[in-house]
Order: structure tokens, then C-alpha cells, then sequence
């Protein structure tokens, strides 16, 4: 069967999209419909696809953490801490995995659409521009500090993402400035977090869609995992410097303008987005 170029070509733009925005509070799921949609890639199978090179995000996170993950895997057998680690995780991960199997579907059906994600991304916005003009009080400053509570306000945070547009890293951050994690800590439990979030939604996600799927489709794939897997560990390095030193003001001005052009191109036509 010959190469389809252009189609690779979409899985590279695909992947990069997806491995800058998943971990910066911009919402990689509200990008990629966009960017889908742009580049009429936004079929059955490219949904299954943009879920699909989540993978190289996730693998990514694990490579850039291999040593706080390499240490909690050594220490499970008798280190209280990597046992925390673990259990705040499942918690965290818990909440979104029960709203997801119970409302998924009718929220890809009415939700997955390029203005629901503008709204959402100016909404979101809104909210980070309120959270960072509060009082922040920071008492956990490291992510071994958290505490199964607050693991498990978080995992609630995390449920906003289930608007495409509103940013599961985002939705966990701003959460964690809530509830008084540094930006630091927030950030980071917001990478671990998405390693057991994303990797069951893309495991759900194949195994429910497997018929769509065939071995020619395997270059696709691969190289958007690749295009994924580099983008996002270039994105996290920076993201964790950033933050050390800075707020999220230029999240909340991208999210406004970003949403509020697509709005604009929506109903003037500049840009036919699809309805559905």
C-alpha cells in the first residue's frame, strides 16, 4: 500500500499540537478538535487517534520523572512515602474515571465541537484569571507533602476536564492552588496524575474503537506517538521553569484571544468549523 504523505503530515501537526498543550493549562483536547477540524482530520478514526498519541505525552512524563518513578517502584515494598505517592494517585484518579464511563458519551456527542471549546477556553480563562488574583496561601510545597484529602479534592478538579476545552492540566493546577499546593507541586502532581488518567482512556478508547483500526494505520500512529513523545518532553521542562518564576497570566490572555478568534471566525464564516 503507498505511503500517504499528507497523511502523515497531519499525525506529525497532531502530535505536536498534542504534546505542547497537554500539560500546559491550555487544554490539548480543545486543540486538537480545533486543529482536526482545520485540517478535516476530525473522522471516527481521528478521534480514536488523537486519544491514541496521548501515549507519547504520558511516556514522556515517565521519562522526564524515571527517577521519582524508578524510586517509587523500588520502594512500594516497605517506603510509606511511595506507597503514598501510589495512593494518592488512584484517588486523584478515581472521581474522573466514574464520570467518564458514566458521562462520556453524551458529552463527546454534544461537547466535542469547536464552539463549545472556545466557550470553554474563555470560561476557563475567566476562572484561572480569578483563581491567581486570590490569596494564595501555599502549606504544601512538594508533591510527597500531599495528603489523601487533598489528593482526592484534586481528583474532583480533574473532573472539569471532562469539557473539552477546560484543560486537565489546568483544571488540576488551578485546583491545587485552591486547596494550597506551590505552582510547582500543583504542576507536577498534574504530570503523574495524567499517566494513569490518560493511559486508561487511551487503553479504553482502542480496545472500544479496535474496528476502526488496521495494521496500515500503524505509520499514522507512530508518528504522531513520536511527534507527541518530543513535543511534551520539551513542554514540561519548560513549563516547570516557568512556573517557578512566574503565574499564569499568559495562559488566561491565550485562552481569552484563542477562544475569542474562534468564536469570531465561527459566525462571521472566516472559517467554515464544523457542526456536529
Amino acid at each position: 500500500m503507498p505511503v500517504d504523505f499528507m497523511l502523515l503530515f497531519k499525525a506529525l501537526i497532531l502530535g505536536v499540537v498534542e504534546g505542547l498543550t497537554e500539560f500546559l493549562p491550555i487544554s490539548s483536547t480543545g486543540h486538537l478538535i480545533l486543529v482536526g477540524d482545520l485540517l478535516d482530520f476530525n473522522d471516527d478514526k481521528g478521534k480514536v487517534f488523537e486519544v491514541a498519541i496521548q501515549t507519547g505525552a504520558i511516556m514522556a512524563v515517565v521519562w522526564d520523572y524515571r527517577v521519582k518513578f524508578g524510586a517509587v517502584a523500588r520502594g512500594l515494598p516497605g517506603d510509606p512515602m511511595a506507597r503514598r505517592f501510589l495512593l494518592n494517585l488512584f484517588l486523584a484518579f478515581v472521581p474522573i474515571a466514574a464520570l467518564g464511563l458514566l458521562f462520556g458519551k453524551v458529552i463527546k456527542a454534544h461537547l466535542f465541537a469547536p464552539v463549545p471549546v472556545a466557550l470553554a477556553f474563555i470560561i476557563g480563562g475567566l476562572v484561572i484569571f480569578w483563581a491567581e488574583r486570590r490569596k494564595h496561601v501555599v502549606r504544601v510545597l512538594e508533591v510527597d507533602d500531599l495528603q489523601w484529602q487533598d489528593a482526592l479534592k484534586l481528583g474532583f478538579a480533574q473532573c472539569l476536564a471532562l469539557i473539552p476545552g477546560t484543560s486537565r492540566s489546568g483544571a488540576t493546577i488551578i485546583g491545587g492552588l485552591f486547596i494550597g499546593l506551590s505552582r510547582k507541586a500543583a504542576a507536577e502532581f498534574s504530570f503523574f496524575l495524567a499517566v494513569p488518567t490518560l493511559g486508561m482512556a487511551t487503553l479504553y478508547d482502542l480496545v472500544k474503537h479496535r474496528d476502526l483500526l488496521s495494521w496500515s494505520d500503524l505509520p499514522m500512529f507512530a508518528v504522531g506517538f513520536v511527534a507527541a513523545f518530543i513535543s511534551a518532553a520539551l513542554a514540561v521542562r519548560v513549563f516547570i521553569r516557568y512556573v517557578a518564576s512566574h503565574d499564569f497570566t499568559l495562559f488566561v490572555i491565550y485562552r481569552i484571544v484563542f477562544g475569542v478568534v474562534v468564536l469570531i471566525t465561527a459566525y462571521t464564516g472566516l472559517v467554515n468549523w464544523t457542526v456536529h
